[in-house]
């Protein structure tokens, strides 16, 4: 019996689209981090409240569960790539382009964050916004995409969805 694909549904292909500009947008802007704020260490300042200065993080969001184990980069590569498979089946799914579009933006900085993590063991950052003393902690593109997502997934399920009503 041959079994035929059908073509990806626009969910899917909405999401792979925002995915894969958010991927190549991190990886990138981490390449030209590494480049011109690694040697030598330098903090450059881009505006009032925005400083460009490295960081790694072995950790999840904001430093949370970091750890020098051998195996933590692969802990949390393979939670990640979990996480990214579950958001490519509810793309496919999807009828909302909003949903798609947050479920790519978070799976594009994941996949961008576990490029790092496999490739060196941990996540480049480098935004460093601040505020009277205060500073955020330090983060990137693909933490920017996760958040996004994260933030236009929340807002979408405010509106009711529209259905076919059939009288």
């Amino acid at each position: 019996m041959k079994t035929t694909w059908g073509a990806p549904s626009t969910g899917l292909r909405l999401a792979g689209v925002i995915g894969a500009i958010v991927l190549v947008l991190d990886q990138l802007t981490k390449w030209a981090a590494l480049e011109h704020l690694l040697e030598p260490p330098r903090l450059i300042e881009a505006a009032p409240f925005l400083n460009l200065v490295l960081g790694f993080n072995t950790g999840v969001s904001f430093g949370l569960l970091e750890n020098d184990s051998v195996y933590g980069p692969w802990l949390l590569s393979g939670a990640a790539l979990l996480v990214v498979a579950v958001l490519v089946v509810w793309a496919a799914r999807s009828d909302n382009r909003a949903e798609a579009a947050s479920f790519g933006a978070i799976a594009g900085g994941a996949v961008g964050n576990v490029v790092d993590r496999l490739r060196q063991g941990a996540v480049t950052d480098f935004i460093d916004l601040h505020a009277f003393g205060w500073h955020w902690p330090t983060f990137n593109i693909a933490d920017i995409g996760i958040t996004g997502g994260v933030g236009l997934l929340l807002i979408s399920g405010l509106w009711p969805r529209q259905t076919d009503k059939q009288s």
